[in-house]
């Protein structure tokens, strides 16, 4: 493979849009740092299914764009370029500030009130903070071919987006290993996706119908695939990337 880092992002409250960044340290049973650090959840009654606000039943959530001081620590939250709130998501009056934006932003929604939260261990596994998405960019492109039209990577919501490689490429790597600078990934599983992609990063309209055209189109509703940090390291944008084992896939 002549294959390159191109971009990375962490997505730190699930559902809200990406930051991008220009390195990754990533740890075995971990998955990119501050990922899905924090969720909306459903305000709903007690005894309630359990859930989070994101954009596969609230698009309006596109709308809004963040910055996330982990050091500090600061979420900043924007809409159409102006910021709407500033706080520290660990302290009490700073998620009392959070709440009271996101009660207004979503007010009616019939999932009730949200709930700024920090991920549980059991939220983390709904978020999948364990995996690392991988989107293939030249896989994106062989969909714009098939959709006829422009797609922004960012739907797909992948942490580390890969350039150089054929299309749909990623899915031969299942049970093998990259290796991504310092660091090993090994894939674990195809990416199955949902109707938040539908959802235009820019303009916060559903304006495709993205798993029907995969499935009409390829026979399938994947794009990108999933994996776990195998061999610690840091991941640059610009560093290669390179098949590190030939290890056969799980039964």
């Amino acid at each position: 493979m002549n294959a390159q880092v191109q971009q990375i992002y962490r997505f730190p409250v699930k559902g809200l849009s990406p930051e991008p960044l220009n390195s990754a340290a990533l740890t075995p049973g971990a998955g990119l740092p501050e990922d899905r650090r924090f969720t909306l959840a459903y305000g709903l009654t007690t005894g309630a299914k359990r859930g989070f606000f994101q954009l596969t039943s609230e698009e309006k959530l596109a709308q809004l764009s963040l910055t996330y001081d982990d050091a500090e620590p600061r979420l900043t939250i924007q809409r159409q370029g102006r910021q709407v709130v500033s706080a520290d998501p660990s302290d009490q009056t700073g998620r009392i500030l959070l709440n009271q934006f996101f009660a207004g932003f979503l007010a009616g929604s019939p999932r009730g009130t949200p709930s700024f939260q920090e991920s549980t261990a059991e939220d983390r596994s709904e978020a999948l903070p364990e995996s690392i998405s991988i989107i293939n960019l030249a896989s994106v492109r062989d969909f714009e071919r098939v959709a006829r039209a422009s797609v922004d990577p960012i739907r797909f919501r992948g942490n580390i987006l890969i350039g150089g490689l054929r299309p749909w490429e990623e899915f031969s790597w299942l049970g093998k290993e990259l290796a991504l600078g310092a660091a090993r990934l090994k894939i674990t599983e195809r990416t199955a996706r949902c109707a938040a992609t539908n959802v235009n990063p820019d303009t916060a309209q559903r304006d495709m119908n993205i798993p029907l055209t995969l499935r009409k189109g390829f026979g399938h509703m994947d794009m990108g695939v999933y994996a776990e940090v195998a061999v610690a390291g840091t991941v640059k944008v610009g560093d290669s990337v390179t098949l590190a084992s030939e290890t056969p896939a799980r039964s």
